[in-house]
């Protein structure tokens, strides 16, 4: 039966309209698989070394299980963002004599050959047998590792549960950020009890029936919630729900991009996953303390300017590189419309320009770091506006995959917000205002690099039309496939 399910996988691959975009992804995920994966078997086998360097009078085994707690919270936020959960076309399954807990058992199995899975792994066993080495006790050091690694699945299957309902994962990501700033204030230091736990889970191993015992329970609950689904009635019904207006007369201003301004103000609104993505995006704001508040990229100003395009660039970033995906479950009905595309087009971008221009607002506190620091922001702004916007633009012509929006409502759906398409395209949004920065600021001065950075994006919004003239043009050539592909049922 698993061969059955492997062959219908491979054939709605092969068939896609994306094929050959598809195995080149993959190929290029492999060489990434490999190189982090020989990272983190390099990080676990120097760890212990590393550890007790740093802190020689704790053992190593101790100081990790000190601190473990955050790596597996912080590895549930990674999955959320990141993780790409299994997805079937469960509909012409369910009226063929295939038993229901097969399907998803196959399902839910699929999950454990993730890469997110084998990471902590390749960490822990490294570290493992150095402390095999160094004369550990065998039993413990063993059990501990199958431990860590149930709790590794568990972690998987807690990620399942989370996608569905969104509240649960904003709640722990409001943890995480209360116990690592009680942590890092010495507040309260929550890593001492939990670390004891994880202390006597290494020193009694019987106590690995607990971990165990909690990945069973989190299968047999992603278990019981597939299949509390899993009838084509509840699929092909449709949910009578209550529809909330506004009112958006006000954004008649915009003219005859009006319609479809409204039309992603109402999309946003009403579902589930730009809401998400919109929230994601928030937290880009943020961006800059990683890099403004360390001395060591204050001597490495390209890493700032990079830092300043994510400040103001989040919206851009996660939103904007996913159209015209946005639109796919009516975009047949909307190419059908007598409505020039470029319509379409300045539309998304208007949108772009408000969200920036918005996030620019919000990050005046960052004046606080210095006008250094928030010349470049106002050049990062300027570079989102001007050519960032229409990279992105660009980017969408690829980008050929549908998106379901209200995704939490359904038990099969891919909840991921990003895709290797995607994040392959984000590239050279990434790379360019570094350079356009850098050059300048190594053969003149830090200022004519802001200059250049800034007037890019000043250049962009004059030649504004062209831009928009050459990328609706890349549309209306690809715009038949993206209908087929949007068509294509998942």
């Amino acid at each position: 039966m698993i061969k059955r399910f492997l062959t219908l996988e491979w054939k709605q691959f092969s068939r896609a309209s994306y094929f050959q975009k598809g195995i080149a992804i993959k190929i290029l995920l492999v060489f990434a698989v490999i190189y982090f994966g020989g990272s983190a078997l390099i990080m676990g086998g120097a760890l212990y070394f590393i550890l007790k360097d740093a802190i020689p009078k704790t053992d190593p085994i101790v100081i990790v299980n000190n601190f473990i707690i955050f790596w597996f919270l912080f590895d549930l936020v990674l999955r959320y963002f990141m993780q790409q959960l299994p997805v079937m076309n469960i509909k012409p399954l369910m009226i063929i004599p295939i038993k229901k807990k097969t399907v998803i058992h196959y399902l839910l199995g699929k999950t454990t050959i993730s890469f997110f899975n084998f990471v902590p792994l390749f960490v822990l066993f490294p570290f493992s047998v150095v402390l095999l080495i160094k004369n550990y006790e065998a039993v413990n050091v063993v059990f501990w590792f199958f431990s860590m690694g149930f709790l590794t699945y568990s972690i998987n299957f807690l990620n399942f549960l989370i996608n569905k309902v969104t509240i649960i994962f904003y709640s722990l990501l409001s943890v995480l950020v209360v116990l690592i700033s009680l942590e890092y204030f010495k507040i309260f230091q929550i890593s001492k009890p939990i670390g004891a736990a994880f202390n006597t889970l290494y020193n009694n191993p019987i106590l690995i029936v607990i971990p165990a015992l909690l990945l069973a329970v989190l299968y047999f609950m992603n278990f019981k919630y597939i299949k509390s689904d899993f009838y084509i009635d509840g699929k092909v019904s449709k949910n009578i729900k209550e529809v909330n207006t506004a009112d958006l007369s006000w954004m008649n201003r915009f003219g005859s991009v009006a319609i479809f301004l409204k039309n992603d103000v109402k999309l946003i609104w009403r579902n589930a996953r730009p809401r998400q993505v919109m929230m994601m995006s928030f937290l880009f704001l943020f961006y800059g303390l990683i890099f403004y508040t360390r001395p060591t990229y204050q001597e490495m100003p390209a890493i700032l300017a990079f830092a300043s395009i994510f400040v103001t660039g989040g919206f851009l970033l996660t939103f904007g590189q996913l159209v015209p995906s946005w639109d796919s479950e009516y975009y047949k009905l909307l190419m059908s419309q007598n409505i020039p595309y470029k319509k379409y087009l300045e539309s998304k971008w208007y949108l772009m320009v408000f969200a920036v221009t918005l996030s620019f607002i919000l990050s005046t506190p960052y004046v606080y770091f210095g006008w250094k620091i928030y010349g470049m922001i106002v050049a990062g702004a300027l570079f989102n506006i001007g050519l960032n916007s229409f990279i992105t633009l660009f980017g969408g012509a690829l980008n050929r995959v549908p998106i379901e929006l209200n995704v939490k409502a359904k038990a099969f759906s891919n909840t991921n917000g990003f895709n290797p398409t995607q994040m392959l395209i984000a590239l050279p949004k990434m790379v360019l205002p570094m350079l356009l920065f850098y050059i300048p600021y190594k053969l003149i001065n830090f200022e004519a690099g802001l200059l250049v950075l800034g007037l890019s994006g000043v250049l962009g919004i004059v030649f504004r039309n062209f831009f928009l003239n050459k990328i609706e043009g890349i549309y209306q050539k690809g715009k038949y496939k993206t209908i087929a592909a949007y068509n294509e049922k998942n």
